[in-house]
């Protein structure tokens, strides 16, 4: 498995960013005839991650995540850290092309080496 983290230009900055999840989504109910007190914690999945960003970065997110699923997929590692993980180094290279081309440089990856 290759992984690599997936950098997207700041809509305010134009800096390099990347999504980290801080706190998982707190899900609670509103019922209408009685008081429900359920709570439950869930992580974010990688698209939802990446769909969040959507007016904070230069590119729609939703294009992002269409030319990453063509190679990979999306995922957060340990609740929090959003990588790129494909089958072949090949794979990568192939997706670091088609997001340069696509997104002219407003989208990049950076391979994550194990140590």
């Amino acid at each position: 498995m290759i992984r690599g983290k997936l950098w997207f230009r700041c809509a305010a900055m134009h800096d390099p960013v990347t999504p980290r999840v801080v706190q998982p989504a707190l899900i609670g109910w509103e019922a209408k005839k009685r008081r429900v007190e359920l709570q439950i914690e869930r992580a974010f999945n990688g698209d939802e991650l990446v769909r969040r960003m959507k007016g904070w970065v230069t590119v729609d997110p939703s294009k992002v995540i269409d030319v990453v699923s063509r190679f990979g997929r999306l995922n957060v590692l340990d609740d929090r850290e959003l990588v790129i993980e494909v089958e072949k180094m090949e794979d990568f290279q192939k997706l670091q092309k088609t997001l340069q081309e696509t997104f002219e440089g407003e989208v990049d990856t950076e391979l994550i080496l194990r140590k």
